[in-house]
C-alpha cells in the first residue's frame, strides 16, 4: 500500500484526498460523456473505496443520466470548472477521482479501457490493459 495520493493543485478550491489506500482500479473511459467532460479523447479515473476518499472545499455538482437510468454525480471546482471526482449509482461504494487532478506522473496506469466502441482509432496503450467495447460487466 502506498502512503496515498493527494490532489496537489493548489489553484483548485475543491481538493480530493484519496490518502488511505491504493486505487481499486484505474480506468480509461472512451465514452462520449467522458470525452465531453474532459475535452479530450478519453478520461482516466482512479476508483477508491468511498471510505478512503475525503473531499474538502466547495463544489458544484452536475448530475447526468448513466446507463439504465442510473445517475452519475460529477463534483467540480466552482471557480475553474475542473471535474475532480464523481460518484455513481452503479458503484455506490466507490468514488472516481480524475487521475489528472493528482498531477503525479508516477500514478499507476489504467488497467482497463472501457467504451472502446467510441475510442479514437489512433489511441493505443503501450502496456497490458483489459479492453471492453462497452462498460465493464457488473
Amino acid at each position: 500500500m502506498t502512503e496515498g495520493y493527494y490532489d496537489e493543485n493548489r489553484a483548485l478550491l475543491l481538493r480530493c484526498l484519496a490518502c488511505r489506500a491504493d486505487p481499486d482500479a484505474v480506468v480509461a473511459c472512451h465514452c462520449g460523456e467522458c470525452q465531453r467532460r474532459t475535452g479530450s479523447v478519453f478520461g482516466v479515473g482512479a476508483y477508491f473505496k468511498r471510505e478512503h476518499v475525503h473531499a474538502e472545499g466547495p463544489s458544484k455538482i452536475y448530475v447526468r443520466d448513466g446507463q439504465e437510468g442510473r445517475k452519475l454525480r460529477q463534483h467540480f471546482c466552482p471557480t475553474c470548472g475542473t471535474t475532480v471526482f464523481w460518484d455513481a449509482d452503479l458503484r455506490p461504494d466507490h468514488i472516481g477521482v480524475a487521475v489528472g487532478a493528482f498531477r503525479d506522473a508516477n500514478f499507476p496506469p489504467p488497467t482497463r479501457s472501457v467504451w472502446e466502441e467510441s475510442k479514437h482509432g489512433w489511441v493505443a496503450f503501450a502496456h497490458d490493459v483489459s479492453h471492453f467495447a462497452h462498460g465493464r460487466p457488473t
